[in-house]
């Protein structure tokens, strides 16, 4: 059983993971989709998906996807009544839609950097999720700014569905990565699988 968010479900485990079940039909991949930062260990789980820079260091960790960027997005609709924001500091006036960790509860901070300032922005705002999707439905229906992963939006500004603002305070970092113990004794299935999502770009 791997536990993982929903972005990364959909984004690279299900597409890394079509061939690998196709060719071998008795290997079963369990997925629980999960915001909280739980110990694998003493969930039982056999992995875990994090980004780079949230695996412990006892931990095994194995890259399965690319630098990873986050974008701020609202609709056309939204811009109609609400100046673009230059610089993070601007959000403290826009409807942000927030989402709500379950670790512990608290609102997600949004974060910036820009020639190597890091900035941290407590948003405001009338909507309140617990997953990246539904932050970006709302976004998609004028509701206001969401901080989603690029990858997620990409398509949506392609097509003029959405505008992206602060494009420069949003640098890369480490994408998500495949952890698990490295005391754990791994069986051949789950050998296959790790080789299967290992990112080789």
């Amino acid at each position: 059983m791997v536990k993982l968010t929903c972005y990364a479900a959909e984004a690279i485990l299900l597409p890394k993971l079509a061939k690998l079940l196709r060719d071998y039909p008795d290997i079963k991949v369990e997925i629980a989709v999960d915001y909280g930062l739980t110990d694998i260990v003493m969930q039982r789980y056999d992995a875990g998906v994090r980004s780079g820079e949230q695996v412990g260091k006892d931990m095994i960790a194995v890259r399965i996807g690319p630098d990873i960027r986050m974008a701020v997005v609202g609709a056309p609709s939204y811009f109609r009544k609400h100046l673009e924001p230059k610089r993070p500091q601007d959000l403290i006036g826009h409807n942000c839609i927030n989402l709500r960790l379950p670790a512990h509860g608290a609102l997600y901070t949004w974060e910036f950097e820009k020639s190597g300032r890091e900035l941290k922005v407590r948003v405001e705002g009338q909507l309140t999720f617990n997953t990246s999707a539904l932050m970006l439905d709302a976004a998609l229906a004028g509701h206001g700014l969401s901080y989603v992963p690029e990858g997620l939006v990409e398509p949506h500004i392609a097509r003029g569905r959405l505008k992206r603002v602060l494009a420069d305070w949003c640098p890369p970092f480490s994408g998500y990565h495949l952890w698990y113990p490295s005391r754990r004794q791994s069986s051949a299935a789950f050998a296959l699988v790790v080789e299967a999502l290992r990112h080789r770009g």
